[in-house]
């Protein structure tokens, strides 16, 4: 071979290799960044917005499912070496309960302005993201819907001994308990522990689902949940299939409690650029309309975007004046309910 033929053949390949190196450098820079999200929420809203996210970053998202609880405890136990860029939970309790332990990165000022702020975390390491609020389910044949009470205490009456049904173990109950303390003192939230207990006897189920379904079959006559299980049974077994209501409770009411859903990136995240990103595009317009649609039955909070379900607008709900930061990290729920032996 002579050598300016050599040459060529050497400068074609030098080419081809500089222009393989530099595709695959675009790759990289586009899709090779891989976030690991711990999700305390419901699997069908975080699976549609990490597909949404996915499609529009090219950054790939691991998700890691499990009780928020659980994910919590697990980040603070895993520390710096915790594998996870993100946290979304169900409840603001176990955000706030990382917050206090330092495990969380501030959230991006921009992002946080996305959201009103007094649904978002009060030092701003963690924002809102959508919202649910807490109502009376009851079985339509066994109650009338003047019988259903508008106070959460009245749960407490002995008239509801055997007809009350529990789902205590789920986090979603714990605000209820902090709100009560809140309104009446730690021991009236012990003594009306106490007295629900005794009502509910053998009515204690794992979950929500399993608690309005056990309603709306009429197994027990009435019971707590955040409103969207009920919306979510309508959906499986259609209106023919429903024989239970909910009800809100008295404006102002401690039971009538706003529970916020967030989402954090944690301090000890290598990819944190990319997390906030995920963040932003929670609470973004395209973000928030998937929750105003999804079939989780959540209100967004984010970007002005009001939910698209038929269901009581958040504008016109009245819970109780509880802030994020009086609902806490739900440490002195957790106690009481464990002094009762509800946890």
């Amino acid at each position: 071979m002579r050598n300016s033929q050599l040459g060529r053949l050497m400068a074609v390949a030098c080419v081809v290799l500089v222009g393989s190196t530099l595709a695959a450098c675009g790759s990289s820079a586009s899709g090779s960044t891989t976030l690991t999200l711990y999700n305390g929420q419901h699997e069908q809203t975080t699976n549609e917005l990490v597909a949404a996210f996915e499609k529009q970053t090219g950054i790939t998202v691991k998700v890691r499912n499990g009780d928020e609880d659980v994910l919590g405890n697990q980040i603070l136990q895993e520390g710096s070496g915790s594998p996870a860029d993100l946290f979304y939970a169900e409840n603001s309790p176990v955000l706030e309960k990382l917050q206090e332990n330092g495990a969380l990165a501030p959230v991006d000022p921009s992002t946080l302005n996305r959201v009103p702020s007094k649904f978002n975390s009060p030092k701003g390491d963690w924002v809102g993201v959508s919202a649910r609020v807490n109502v009376v389910v009851y079985n339509t044949n066994q109650l009338k819907s003047d019988q259903v009470p508008t106070s959460i205490m009245d749960l407490a009456n002995p008239k509801w001994k055997g007809k009350l049904a529990l789902a205590q173990g789920e986090t979603d109950f714990q605000p209820i308990v902090t709100s009560i303390v809140t309104t009446y003192g730690k021991q009236a939230a012990l003594t009306w522990l106490k007295a629900i207990k005794a009502n509910a006897g053998n009515n204690i189920y794992p979950n929500n689902e399993s608690l309005v379904d056990q309603i709306n079959k009429g197994r027990a006559e009435i019971g707590i949940i955040n409103s969207y299980y009920w919306y979510r049974l309508q959906d499986q077994v259609g209106s023919a299939g429903m024989h239970s209501a909910i009800s809100y409770f008295a404006p102002g009411d401690a039971g009538y409690v706003v529970d916020v859903s967030g989402a954090a990136v944690l301090n000890s995240s290598k990819n944190k650029a990319a997390a906030q990103k995920f963040l932003a595009f929670m609470v973004s317009s395209k973000g928030q309309e998937i929750i105003a649609h999804d079939d989780s039955w959540e209100y967004p909070l984010g970007s002005g975007v009001t939910t698209a379900r038929q269901q009581k607008p958040f504008s016109q709900l009245q819970p109780a004046p509880l802030t994020i930061a009086q609902l806490g990290d739900g440490a002195t729920a957790v106690a009481l309910l464990q002094e009762v032996q509800l946890a």
